[in-house]
């Protein structure tokens, strides 16, 4: 990351060190690290090897977490009766390499049946828990950010995910439609996967790892793949588009284009969740606390509510894909605003049509999407005001609720939909803070005006002249080089 100074204002500049520009026989290339993911369809054998090396990885990071609390413990009992600290018991190394020296000594003894699955099954785990402590240990010396991080819990076997991450051994693709993975050896795919075998047969792909999870109620492979891909241009490499991202409708464009409505995947499928949900309820299902076994009825009754969550899920993000990928082919430069996604589902009221929306995906897809295809994503701050600002005047509305979905300019009379007007600031926020070389620029509408006191970032009331500045009370005003983050790739 570096800081880069651009006409009198400053943006910050995330480089993505996944794609590098290279120059060989086939010209010049853009490396990239890829994922694809594959259905697989394993016989019932090879579903029980898939479960037990699962099971491995559990049980390698419960055998490892078990030896730090116990060395923890230890050094905190000792400390308890007055021992110096150069005397306590040795502390147990919690990298990778170590606990995994530690677990060759002993795994005989621990788990005599090792041999039946692959050894990246365990080392899969120990490195999971290695991770896991050190995130716990930044996060309370304040290396992390974000919230704080509780320390690694063990992992029980009806409730802890089931994957397994290979990096070494027979990891390929065998035809059309079976790909070959250690200790299990040649599994069906559900699905052709020929553009990758295309790939690696031209030599621009190579496999690095595998990771073999269960989701969605079946199994799934995913490769990941260091790729070649050429330099790609957008349609329309010039062109500026302003995205305002909503839940009553899903996205509006500041370039006329027709929005793009709400599909409320999730509220369309409640009717048919609840009557599963009740089905499900009904029957014998597994308790905890007397050791009860569910019944076939409730595994089926389970089965088939979690086919209509997963479908669900599988709407939702076909549709994002096809909206971002269109985006991102046909525009140069795309603006989004830096939602607080978090907060918003705090709101009861909000939560559910804010998750079944999708905001942070739309953004995440949009950030490599845009660096594939030769464009950028410009993200706006979470404090500019982009609908309360008229984007004809510039004049910015002490408040604007909610319920009103029409923008009234009280100083130009602007007139139309707040989503809209919201795109179009969004726009115009590229040429005011990156484009602007002076006093003058252009708006969303096409208008000259000149720079609103405080940068692109201030805030004015709706008196487009000499209006003092208006403080927002849910956080700063943004300065000019905070306004907008520019990701791209060079």
């Amino acid at each position: 990351m570096r800081v880069q100074s651009l006409t009198q204002c400053t943006v910050m500049l995330v480089e993505s060190f996944a794609h590098t520009l290279e120059y060989g026989g086939r010209g010049i290339v853009v490396r990239v690290v890829q994922a694809y993911r594959f259905a697989l369809d394993p016989t019932a054998r090879q579903g029980a090897v898939l479960a037990s090396h699962c099971g491995a990885v559990r049980v390698a990071f419960n055998w490892g977490l078990a030896q730090v609390r116990a060395n923890l413990a230890q050094r905190e009992a000792e400390r308890s009766y007055g021992i110096p600290e150069d005397r306590l018991t040795p502390a147990l190394s919690w990298s990778m390499y170590s606990l995994r020296k530690r677990w060759n000594q002993v795994k005989d003894e621990v788990a005599p049946w090792w041999a039946g699955n692959s050894k990246e099954a365990y080392a899969c785990g120990l490195t999971r828990l290695a991770d896991a402590l050190s995130n716990w240990r930044d996060s309370n010396s304040g290396k992390r950010k974000g919230p704080k991080m509780g320390f690694p819990r063990f992992k029980t076997k009806r409730r802890a995910a089931r994957s397994v991450h290979f990096t070494t051994g027979t990891i390929r693709l065998d035809g059309h439609t079976h790909v070959i993975l250690p200790m299990l050896g040649r599994i069906k795919t559900h699905e052709p996967i020929t553009k990758l075998a295309g790939l690696l047969t031209e030599g621009g792909a190579r496999i690095a790892s595998a990771t073999v999870r269960w989701q969605e109620g079946r199994w799934h492979v995913s490769f990941t793949v260091h790729t070649e891909r050429p330099p790609a241009a957008p349609t329309r490499p010039d062109a500026v588009l302003g995205v305002d991202l909503g839940i009553k409708t899903l996205a509006v464009f500041s370039d006329g284009r027709p929005p793009v409505p709400n599909p409320r995947h999730l509220n369309n499928a409640m009717r048919k969740l609840r009557r599963l949900s009740r089905a499900v309820s009904r029957k014998h299902g597994p308790d905890r606390r007397t050791g009860q076994r569910p019944s076939q009825r409730w595994q089926r009754a389970n089965a088939a509510r979690n086919r209509a969550e997963h479908r669900v899920a599988a709407l939702r993000r076909d549709g994002i894909h096809k909206l971002t990928t269109s985006l991102a082919r046909t525009y140069g430069t795309i603006v989004v605003e830096d939602l607080h996604v978090a907060g918003m589902i705090r709101n009861r009221r909000l939560a559910r049509a804010v998750s079944d929306a999708g905001f942070g995906e739309i953004r995440r897809q949009l950030a490599y999407k845009t660096a594939w295809h030769g464009g950028r994503l410009l993200v706006a701050s979470r404090w500019f005001p982009s609908s309360n600002t008229c984007s004809s005047c510039g004049a910015v509305k002490a408040k604007l609720p909610l319920r009103v979905r029409t923008y009234v300019c009280e100083g130009c009379g602007l007139s139309m939909d707040r989503d809209e007007n919201a795109a179009l600031n969004l726009a115009s926020l590229v040429e005011r803070t990156v484009a602007g070389s002076g006093p003058e620029t252009r708006n969303g509408r096409g208008a000259d005006r000149k720079t609103p006191p405080g940068g692109a970032g201030g805030r004015e009331t709706s008196t487009p002249h000499r209006a003092p500045t208006v403080r927002i009370r849910r956080g700063p005003s943004p300065t000019p080089g905070e306004s907008l983050r520019i990701l791209e790739t060079q």
